[in-house]
């Protein structure tokens, strides 16, 4: 399966009149955050596969469309059709566990979202480290019925930031989250993607492996190409 991630800058690779040719081969497409909504528009609209998108701490005009508490406070908790414009076709992958349909009969591909970064002023989509446990704890139920039904906990972790110490910066902004250091030892994820982490050098690695987890930064563009089979 091959699959196309983006995150925190619109790419021209991407944002082309040849991105239909360019990523023919691609079968899914999963944004990291901190992209315009109408980047990840055309990207569904171009493509033309599953998209699945988590935020950033940035790029946040639609945020309140998909949460709740901060909709109660712009008063419009009900604009269904503001939140199927802000979709767009894509999919709203935050702080929830997605089962995606693969081209193998029941073996679909398990994903869990996570949006934001640490919490470092009063912005939208922050939040601490406690705050973003809990947040990852309230998936706990369908996570056992993943496991229960396929084997496994989850196969993607999509998120923005990064885990603590591993690929993050130490500026107030680019810390990343000792609880998802915690997410992937209980829960050993096959492919962490995040963004948050701009790469100037392209040659910059982008891999690391913790536990039974590649982590992945994103940044820009992206293509994972995994076995997918009954096995």
């Amino acid at each position: 399966m091959k699959i196309l991630c983006v995150s925190d800058q619109i790419d021209p690779l991407v944002y082309s009149n040849s991105a239909r040719e360019r990523f023919s081969d691609v079968e899914l497409v999963l944004c990291a955050g901190d992209l315009p909504m109408e980047y990840i528009d055309f990207i569904v609209s171009t493509l033309n596969v599953p998209t699945f998108f988590v935020f950033g701490n940035h790029n946040l005009n639609e945020f309140h469309l998909f949460h709740k508490s901060v909709a109660s406070s712009h008063g419009n908790m009900n604009d269904s059709m503001g939140l199927q414009s802000a979709g767009g076709g894509a999919t709203y992958a935050g702080f929830k566990a997605v089962c995606i349909p693969s081209s193998v009969p029941g073996r679909p591909l398990l994903l869990v979202g996570a949006s934001g970064s640490i919490k470092y002023n009063r912005g939208l989509a922050q939040y601490t480290d406690s705050a973003m446990k809990l947040k990852l704890l309230r998936l706990l139920p369908r996570l056992l019925l993943n496991k229960l039904r396929y084997g496994r906990y989850v196969d993607i972790f999509l998120t923005h930031s990064p885990p603590r110490h591993l690929q993050d910066r130490e500026d107030p902004c680019h810390r990343g989250f000792n609880c998802y250091r915690w997410f992937l030892e209980k829960f050993t994820p096959k492919y962490m993607l995040h963004g948050h982490i701009h790469l100037y050098d392209l040659q910059e690695p982008r891999t690391t492996q913790y536990h039974q987890t590649e982590i992945i930064n994103v940044f820009s563009h992206y293509i994972l190409d995994i076995p997918w089979s009954n096995s």
